[in-house]
């Protein structure tokens, strides 16, 4: 009796295997525009998967594109306003979607790690919590048609009270479980000021290839009772979230300084400079576009196909740290006269991960690692792939890898790390006194490695 378990169980691991034989067989058999149907189909699951909430940046609704929050009258500005100052944020967004849609958007005050905070709309908002987002514009001589929606806030209808994290939601139709995107702003109240310096690693074995964030709180006339346990710090590089440093202790107090002085828990790894492209225009190729093609639907951009630069030589480029910005060169009106083109991202590689997944990474995408921003394998060319619809502008990207089960991604696997590499730094500082029934952000502090 157990030499016939023993049989069946063989024999079913040889039909499993066969199976699993078929099915990569299948995958690498795969003609052009299968694999372009499969990347659009797990892009498409992405959206009816786990549609819940998420307090970051988040695109919910695949016909929902180039959505952009930033300062009023600065595009490459990060959404930070002071508090009491009239200062504004504009948000704008395209809907590519054939139908008639209304928006609303609402905001949420959260705590200092992007939780809901216990705080009531009336708490931190004065007029209205929930608004109709009114301004509209249809596009104009694109191939791709779209409605263009802009809101600058705060506004008549709803002024913000109180500093600190904030969610900017945007719903359709009036109902707050249709949501299309979420952004995240900040709201600062100066209370103290952040002296940071931006150096090479301390340690030996990271002086060639991180960066050293040391910096000093002065608190002069603002009391800290307890600098351990009120005063939360928040560093990130270039607005990324998946590798931020939080929750550094101060490691030395002194009279109205708090002193930040590490040589491992505040270094980040410089990486590289970013790469770039232009769609700008599709008369031309520009540096690095390999082709420009238009079809009777759409326009479709192939970059030139991406190398490793983990072992090239440092080289001196100025970049926007991961930005990008919207322009046509032969319009007048960008919002609305920028046609939107299919780009193709190819990074050729021998063979595919094992332990993790290749990403592209950058504004361009929100600074995320999901579905919409991994790169896929293609088998018979023995190339990472990707597909993204695109607004004519300029853009920058990164390739990151990220294990499995690791939160923070890896950019030194393929684009290598140098110290002198030019990254933009952010300090975070939060009081979370008793005194505040909320974390109150009290400093921002924003500078690059040219400090």
């Amino acid at each position: 009796m157990i030499r016939r378990v023993v049989l069946l169980c063989t024999l079913l691991s040889f039909c499993v295997f066969d199976v699993l034989a078929q099915k990569e067989k299948d995958l690498v058999e795969l003609n052009d525009d299968q694999v372009d149907f499969v990347e659009d189909s797990l892009v498409v699951d992405e959206y009816f998967e786990g549609n819940y909430l998420r307090y970051e940046d988040f695109i919910y609704d695949e016909n929902i594109k180039t959505a952009m929050l930033y300062r009023n009258g600065w595009p490459l500005s990060s959404p930070i306003l002071e508090l009491s100052t009239g200062e504004e944020l504009k948000l704008s967004f395209d809907d590519l979607s054939k139908e008639v849609r209304s928006y609303n958007y609402t905001i949420v005050h959260c705590s200092k790690n992007w939780e809901e905070s216990d705080l009531m709309d009336m708490d931190y908002v004065d007029g209205f919590v929930e608004n109709e987002i009114t301004e509209y514009r249809y596009s104009l001589n694109t191939f791709q048609e779209y409605t263009h929606f802009n809101l600058v806030f705060p506004n008549e209808d709803m002024r913000i009270r109180i500093s600190g994290n904030y969610l900017l939601v945007v719903y359709t139709d009036g109902n707050k479980e249709n949501v299309v995107l979420t952004k995240r702003f900040m709201v600062v109240e100066p209370k103290v000021n952040v002296l940071p310096i931006v150096k090479r690693a301390t340690l030996l074995d990271d002086r060639n290839y991180k960066q050293e964030i040391d910096f000093t709180i002065m608190h002069e006339g603002y009391t800290i009772s307890d600098p351990y346990s009120e005063i939360y710090v928040v560093i990130t590089q270039n607005n990324r979230w998946d590798n931020a440093i939080r929750g550094l202790q101060p490691l030395f107090v002194r009279s109205d300084e708090l002193i930040y002085d590490y040589d491992r828990e505040n270094v980040f790894t410089a990486g590289n400079e970013f790469r770039h492209f232009s769609t700008r225009s599709f008369r031309y190729r520009s540096e690095r576009v390999a082709a420009n093609i238009v079809d009777s639907t759409y326009n479709h951009v192939h970059l030139i196909p991406d190398q490793k630069r983990s072992f090239l030589k440092y080289s001196t480029q100025s970049d926007i740290n991961g930005r990008f910005f919207i322009k046509n060169e032969e319009g007048n009106d960008a919002e609305v006269d920028a046609d939107y083109a299919y780009v193709y991202f190819t990074l050729p590689y021998d063979a595919p991960m094992i332990n993790g997944d290749i990403y592209l990474l950058g504004e361009l995408n929100n600074w995320v690692m999901n579905k919409t921003s991994k790169m896929e394998y293609n088998y018979k060319k023995k190339t990472y792939e990707k597909k993204l619809m695109l607004k004519q502008g300029y853009y920058e990207y990164q390739y990151v890898y990220k294990e499995d089960g690791q939160a923070a991604g890896d950019e030194t696997l393929i684009e290598g790390s140098h110290y002198d590499t030019e990254n933009e730094y952010t300090i975070y500082v939060y009081d979370s006194s008793l005194r505040n029934n909320y974390d109150q952000l009290i400093a921002v502090k924003k500078f690059g490695t040219r400090y």
